[in-house]
């Protein structure tokens, strides 16, 4: 079948801009793309903007890359009206952000089996806005020991927010006086108090579509020092556990750009935050790993409008389900059997066969951009706009060398 198919991307963007700019530049010289059927496909970018709509206007975006309807409603409200109405095809699905209020996926996780620390959800410190409440709780809420609670989960443990989101409201806990002067202090925010683990290494990884990156993450860090760049950190069993369960979370959920945080001890995984609406990949942060979540971004992107894949909306928890509760087998063989439906969910020999076929010349192409000086503009453009200008200078030359060496490594591999 002869012809060419366009197909717009739209970008539903809040304050960033410099990995927009960069999917941008790779986008624009992509040209076209063929399928295996004769016809070719060309790709266009769009910064979406926020204005009224009609519930029955046809939108000309074929696929939306979203980073802002996890706390803007309208254009949430919007992305459901387009994925229900005109399959315009979401990164992420809008259905499943109650989910990425993380109490949703720490369930679903421990129903799986998957190594969660325990976690208690208590009441809010301070009465919801609502002309009911007070005869509600005076009726129906439960008084509680809150230091009874933590000696039962043991310090120190951690206090945070049932919704997450950039490490707000976050607190270590040792004792019973930051116990309850952290409670004391979460006010309308309702919180999580989680079991600590004793970690060796704590690993953060990103996954795009059928890709996942683990990383090695210090959150006590500086966040232009968090990512660190070190290879082989995990075991092989260990990091392949790693992606199992970010791929399997993503997979659950029908999410398809998600982080996912774990702590690793010895073997055992314990993933402690693992729903992420809006997942950093700020050329700030992850620098060494920045031209490749742009490329693998492209590159999913470019799959899912090329092969015609269908949104999926429904959930298919009963499948993974019937699995966790399959008492012949054992933490290994269901995490195995999770990861071929996750595999399957993701199409991932599809996907690898596409790449191979298709944007063969990609990588290279990502290479000349990492190492030309529109990568370089753009570094400098970003942290011009990020740090103070007397820390411009040295924040120029971190993330140059950072960058540089993801370069050089590429440069290896490729040859």
């Amino acid at each position: 079948m002869d012809g060419e198919v366009r197909h717009l991307v739209g970008l539903l963007l809040g304050t960033e801009d410099d990995w927009p700019r960069a999917f941008e530049y790779l986008m624009a010289g992509l040209g076209p793309v063929p399928d295996g059927t004769g016809r070719r496909h060309t790709f266009a970018t769009e910064r979406l903007t926020i204005e009224p709509f009609s519930l029955r206007s046809k939108p000309r975006t074929d696929l939306v890359i979203d980073r802002l309807a996890y706390w803007y409603y309208h254009p949430r409200e919007w992305l459901k009206k387009v994925a229900l109405m005109d399959d315009v095809y979401l990164l992420n699905s809008p259905f499943t952000f109650q989910a990425m209020e993380k109490h949703a996926a720490y369930c679903a996780m421990m129903r799986l089996g998957l190594k969660v620390p325990e976690t208690v959800l208590v009441p809010y410190k301070n009465p919801v806005d609502h002309d009911k409440y007070a005869y509600t709780a005076q009726r129906y809420n439960q008084p509680f020991d809150l230091d009874a609670i933590a000696a039962q989960i043991g310090y120190p443990l951690y206090m945070k927010p049932y919704d997450g989101g950039g490490w707000r409201g976050v607190s270590q806990i040792r004792d019973p006086h930051e116990l309850h002067s952290a409670y004391n202090s979460s006010g309308e925010m309702l919180m999580h108090l989680q079991a600590s683990v004793d970690y060796d290494v704590f690993a953060r990884a990103l996954s795009i579509g059928a890709e996942t990156m683990v990383m090695r993450f210090d959150p006590a860090a500086p966040m232009h020092s968090r990512y660190r760049v070190e290879h082989d950190f995990l075991e092989p069993a260990a990091g392949i556990e790693a992606v199992t369960i970010s791929k399997v979370v993503n997979a659950f959920f029908r999410w398809e750009f998600n982080s996912c945080e774990m702590l690793v001890r010895e073997s055992d995984i314990y993933p402690i935050d693992y729903a992420n609406a809006c997942p950093d990949i700020s050329i700030t942060s992850l620098h060494y790993y920045f031209p490749w979540a742009i490329k693998t971004l492209l590159k999913w992107t470019v799959f899912c409008l090329a092969t015609s894949r269908r949104p999926s909306l429904d959930t298919d928890t009963r499948s993974y389900f019937a699995i966790s509760d399959d008492s012949d087998l054992d933490y290994g063989q269901k995490l195995a059997a999770y990861r071929r439906l996750a595999d399957a969910h993701f199409a991932v020999d599809e996907y690898r066969e596409f790449c191979a076929a298709q944007l063969g010349d990609l990588d290279q192409r990502v290479l000349d951009w990492a190492a030309g000086p529109d990568f370089d503009r753009l570094l400098v453009d970003t942290v011009s706009a990020t740090y103070p200008a007397h820390e411009h200078d040295r924040f120029v030359a971190h993330f140059r060398g950072l960058t540089s060496l993801w370069v050089e490594d590429e440069s290896a591999r490729l040859s």
